[in-house]
């Protein structure tokens, strides 16, 4: 009997429903403080004076582009450090320090929000917190995503919808937050809390999840590769027989993986592609769409939740839209010229955000109505979402099953990778609008 078939039932999709949790847990990090754009770059902009009172500051922090920045290089230092760092600390030790970690910066930020700062020093704190806070989340997910990997492959897809709905979540913490308090102090308060909550369940979450038969039953089944139990039950006789056969080094042939270059070389164009999307994105989201304003200023109630509504809701439901897309279609095939066209088309995205109604613009406003701005932003959204998760599923189509572990560690790279490029093109960008 198959070790399929005598696997447990998940009852009451307990394990299902962990997973889920696991996976909005990972991208808690960016999503909380990208969200909360707003409220850092009003704390910055107050100056506090020797004797206690507040004004306004003169300095331009760029809040947007470095916690983008930030948020990011941990990312890409612990992708590239993984294989090394994973070997030597257990997945049980990685994952409980990464979410006391989080939990502790997160409960940090939260008492910051009642401590009157100079500019300075808050934003120093601030950016130190970020890179911590990415830092454990980094190892978090790639800890998470191997731990997942040993279930069926429904609960990697409920893995990564659990990530998509992160920044949803963030989202509506921040709306029902701003809506529910009167004072932006309180606001912000009531925000940061819920990460820390959140993050303590992921943490009773993951501690749950081995004491659950249908997971105890994966996390500790080992299923040897065919191949290798072939030839080590092979006697020497029958290696003899096999040569002359000519199906050992066939065996052998189909049992060694290639190079990273040589699975590069396979995938060079997805990885390109995945990089430019993301490169795209990152360098207007959030520092530019954080900056557009509705045309009802005199709507108070609507002015308070336009960037909240507007630009991370509508960015994160559409984006979340976009990655179940290529479940019901895939569209341009990976071998279609139209598809490295279809990602190189988002550039223009760019333009078009700095053409909306900027607060301070330099550029004169083409697209200053409220609809023409979440009509850019839904296309835009959906894009990434879109775009990338179809680079991602057909980077490991183009290589041999034995590669496509390596070739979905390259994809990761070059996704991260992209992310750092658009943080960094976000400095240049911020200022030309």
């Amino acid at each position: 009997m198959s070790n399929e078939k005598s696997a447990p039932v998940d009852r009451s999709q307990a394990v299902a429903l962990i997973i889920f949790v696991l996976g909005l847990g990972t991208l808690l990090p960016w999503n909380f403080f990208i969200t909360a754009s707003q409220y850092f770059n009003e704390r910055l902009s107050q100056d506090i004076t020797s004797n206690g009172t507040s004004g306004t500051s003169s300095k331009d922090y760029s809040y947007d582009s470095w916690m983008a920045l930030l948020s990011q290089l941990p990312l890409l230092l612990f992708t590239l450090l993984n294989s090394f760092l994973y070997q030597c600390v257990r997945e049980r030790v990685r994952v409980l320090f990464s979410l006391v970690g989080i939990f502790l910066l997160f409960s940090l930020t939260a008492a910051l929000v009642k401590v009157p700062m100079e500019p300075g020093n808050f934003f120093a704190i601030t950016m130190a917190t970020i890179w911590f806070i990415n830092m454990c989340g980094a190892v978090l997910q790639g800890s998470l995503f191997g731990m997942v990997g040993l279930f069926p492959s429904r609960y990697s897809t409920l893995f990564m919808s659990g990530q998509g709905l992160a920044g949803i979540f963030a989202a509506l913490a921040m709306l029902f937050s701003t809506l529910g308090k009167p004072d932006q102090s309180s606001a912000a308060l009531g925000y940061f809390i819920t990460p820390c909550v959140a993050t303590l369940g992921t943490l009773v979450c993951y501690l749950l999840l081995p004491r659950l038969k249908f997971a105890d039953f994966y996390l500790n089944r080992h299923q040897p590769d065919k191949v290798e139990e072939v030839l080590l039950e092979s006697t020497e006789k029958n290696k003899k027989d096999l040569e002359a056969n000519g199906k050992l080094s066939k065996l052998e042939e189909n049992q060694e993986r290639s190079s990273v270059l040589a699975v590069f070389k396979k995938i060079w164009l997805m990885a390109l592609c995945v990089t430019c999307v993301f490169a795209v994105t990152l360098s207007v989201f959030p520092v530019i769409t954080v900056r557009v304003k509705t045309v009802y200023v005199n709507n108070a109630e609507w002015d308070k939740v336009f960037t909240c509504v507007c630009c991370f809701i509508v960015f994160n439901v559409m984006d979340l839209a976009g990655r179940t897309t290529p479940y019901i279609v895939q569209w341009p095939s990976k071998e279609s010229r139209w598809f490295p066209a279809a990602v190189f088309s988002r550039l223009v995205f760019i333009p078009l955000l700095m053409l909306c109604n900027v607060q301070d613009s330099k550029l004169t406003a083409v697209f200053s109505h409220d609809c023409a701005f979440v009509v850019i932003m839904a296309l835009f959204a959906f894009s990434n979402g879109y775009l990338a998760s179809l680079c991602m599923a057909y980077a490991p189509q183009l290589v041999r099953c034995k590669d496509c572990e390596a070739a979905g560690s390259l994809m990761t790279f070059f996704l991260v990778l992209g992310l750092a490029v658009g943080a960094s093109l976000s400095f240049l960008l911020g200022k030309l609008v």
